[in-house]
């Protein structure tokens, strides 16, 4: 099947790939350690199709945990890497803050907010990437919510509440702390739109620079 990104993602997916240089070599260190794993992981299971979780955690699973899940799978298509499975969740559960789902708007990702609700005010969002890509329900929970795996994968903490509140993530066999400054401070600002998309971007740069690194790891074998 000839899976492509939504066009306009395309676009932005290629702006994220070619601005690496902004990244703080001492993050990149921590970003290829992220990298390691999933090579690892791609290694032992010694088939390109067999899959490597990740959970991308912040404290409210509403803003930078999102974005993460977003671009760690945006990435993956990006650069044709099968079987990475991506997913989000925090140690409190809020909403998927309406200033994050119009940023990724912004950069392509089609999402539509659908009619479901887990719990009170906290809506269910549908997300795609592409026509030929199966869609992903993004809503606020805790890490453990049954949606996320359970055993067995990668927690990256995007945030520094909950690398120091959840110093331990069950059932992760490995765990990452790739701060981010939280966008909520420009919440009902001037500058609030501009810094959703600031670190919007930040983050699928990141994480681009991640999957672009196992890309080229894993095409050396």
């Amino acid at each position: 099947m000839d899976k492509k990104l939504y066009p306009e993602l395309q676009n932005y997916s290629e702006q994220l790939a070619s601005n690496f240089a902004i990244i703080d070599e001492e993050r990149k260190i921590k970003l290829k350690e992220i990298g390691d794993y999933i090579i690892e992981k791609k290694r032992e299971q010694k088939t390109a199709s067999n899959n490597v979780n990740v959970t991308v955690i912040c404290t409210h699973n509403s803003r930078r945990s999102h974005f993460g899940q977003v671009w760690l799978q945006v990435a993956a298509a990006y650069y044709g890497i099968e079987g990475i499975n991506t997913f989000s969740g925090g140690t409190e559960t809020t909403a998927f803050n309406t200033r994050a789902v119009a940023a990724l708007e912004q950069a392509g990702v089609k999402i539509e907010k659908t009619t479901a609700f887990d719990g009170d005010e906290n809506p269910v969002y549908s997300m795609s990437v592409g026509k030929k890509y199966s869609k992903t329900l993004m809503f606020s929970k805790k890490y453990t919510h049954k949606q996320n795996p359970q055993k067995g994968f990668a927690a990256i903490m995007v945030c520094s509440d909950a690398d120091k509140n959840c110093p331990l993530v069950m059932g992760a066999d490995a765990r990452f702390a790739i701060p981010f400054e939280d966008p909520k401070s420009s919440d009902n600002t001037p500058s609030e739109e501009q810094t959703y998309n600031e670190r919007c971007k930040q983050i699928g740069t990141e994480f681009f620079f991640v999957m672009d690194y196992v890309k080229t790891e894993l095409s050396k074998e």
